[in-house]
């Protein structure tokens, strides 16, 4: 493929590999806990934010720019979902806020990035890849 479709800031998949780290540490720290619905709802959680950032990398050898933006799509909708997982922990009180809280900020803020590439790769005419 042609590296020119692939001009994502660089930064958008560190920081969802980051992301996906955090989500490991808190999956681990719901299995420490007896609770089994914490282990389900932390399994759903890793799962989704984890294909976030494979999605994003798989984005960057895309075949073409609607494939690219498909993979892009891919990685908003498992954003979107790790989003509701996290509110789900948060309004059952699985957690504390003070520990959910900065998790959902930087999943909405995933979302608003990725939402941002997505839109602009659909402006940009093929002379502009």
């Amino acid at each position: 493929m042609n590296e020119k479709f692939n001009q994502s800031p660089p930064d958008i998949r560190v920081r969802a590999f980051k992301y996906a780290l955090r989500a490991i540490n808190l999956y681990r720290h719901l299995q420490g806990k007896k609770d089994q619905v914490g282990w389900i709802l932390g399994k759903q959680y890793l799962r989704s934010t984890t294909s976030i950032g494979a999605n994003l990398q798989e984005a960057k050898s895309a075949e073409s720019r609607p494939d690219f933006i498909h993979k892009y799509g891919l990685a908003q909708k498992e954003a979107r979902e790790s989003l509701y997982w996290l509110l789900l922990m948060a309004e059952s009180k699985l957690l504390p806020c003070a520990r959910l809280d900065p998790l959902i900020r930087e999943t909405d803020e995933l979302v608003s990035i990725i939402t941002a590439i997505i839109v602009k790769s659909k402006r940009k005419r093929p002379e502009q890849m």
